[in-house]
């Protein structure tokens, strides 16, 4: 039997469409980003903006993957071959460790404005209804018979600001190194579980009910006291730690998987003002002078101050502080 024209062109249509891979527009492009614990409701709803956008304005189809846990215990994942195509931490130390690997460009903070850090917080107290224990500051938190929740400064970044936020503050105030010491030592003796991660932490305090404080991001505090309404009250301490939240391209793979261009118009969203209004709405403090004005009421004025102010630098900071052997290691083995 002899095919007809059309027929024939239609089962020969069949047969390249079957041997040609999909088009590139046509494709999904599927990022994973590997963020720190506390950020899930954050990317939440980040990610469904920026998709919508990207296919807006591309015509492209991205999916995104997400992964939390403590922001160090995150890095040290990627370090050892988790796939990420972006990383967004809570500290500048997990991203140079990723730098050092060769698996996050050296200048990685000059990549994206503001120090690659679209987002910051600071570290406060949240405590139960009443504030029984009368917690209003950093030396409160060292008082006999005060429990404190912290997460681990080994694991998790808000362990480590919440660590730097209460030495700083001896230094802040004109005190020395070995009064700052003392004052960390006799806060962390107050702190009867280390979790690994930050909403672990919560978890222990809010739902676990250990402990009299919990010291934690700014925006975590504010999310907790949105679920659980009267049950808890905000303390801002006199002075606290800037806390940013830094991005990065993990450039090896997003090089093999040919994802750059992707991966790095996510972090630009962040930037963006859906994206800055996204952040702003989860209660971090964001980049955007128009955006920060709108939500203004969700920020209480506090002082702040850098780890490159009073610790050199995030690179020292680990060095003196939380490397094993580090100052951390010896306050808590003596505990």
């Amino acid at each position: 039997m002899t095919l007809t024209s059309p027929l024939r062109r239609f089962i020969l249509a069949l047969a390249l469409g079957a041997a040609l891979p999909l088009s590139a527009s046509a494709a999904t492009t599927e990022l994973l980003n590997v963020s720190y614990d506390v950020a899930r409701e954050l990317y939440k709803d980040i990610n469904p903006a920026f998709i919508a956008a990207y296919k807006q304005q591309t015509g492209q189809t991205v999916s995104i993957k997400q992964s939390h846990g403590g922001s160090s215990k995150q890095a040290r994942a990627v370090a050892d071959g988790l796939e990420a195509s972006v990383v967004t931490m809570n500290q500048a130390n997990d991203i140079d460790m990723l730098a050092d690997r060769g698996l996050v460009a050296k200048d990685w903070a000059k990549k994206f404005p503001n120090n690659a850090a679209p987002y910051y917080s600071t570290m406060v107290y949240l405590v139960r209804k009443g504030n029984p224990k009368k917690i209003r500051n950093w030396e409160d938190l060292a008082r006999p018979g005060v429990q404190v929740i912290i997460p681990n400064p080994k694991t998790a970044g808000n362990g480590r600001y919440t660590y730097l936020a209460a030495w700083g503050s001896v230094l802040k105030k004109g005190g020395n190194e070995a009064q700052a010491r003392d004052l960390v030592a006799r806060i962390f003796k107050n702190v009867p579980i280390l979790d690994a991660g930050g909403r672990a932490a919560t978890t222990t305090f809010t739902q676990r009910q250990i402990g009299d404080v919990l010291v934690t991001f700014e925006n975590e505090v504010s999310m907790v006291r949105k679920e659980f309404g009267d049950n808890f009250e905000v303390v801002y301490p006199s002075s606290s730690i800037l806390a940013e939240s830094p991005v990065a391209v993990v450039d090896k793979v997003v090089d093999r998987r040919n994802q750059r261009k992707e991966a790095t118009a996510y972090l630009n969203f962040l930037y963006s003002p859906a994206g800055q209004e996204i952040g702003a709405k989860h209660y971090l403090r964001v980049r955007s002078d128009a955006v920060m004005k709108k939500y203004a009421a969700n920020y209480k004025p506090i002082q702040l101050f850098t780890v490159d102010e009073l610790f050199g630098g995030w690179r020292k900071a680990q060095e003196v502080h939380f490397n094993d052997g580090g100052e951390f290691d010896k306050i808590y083995q003596s505990k």
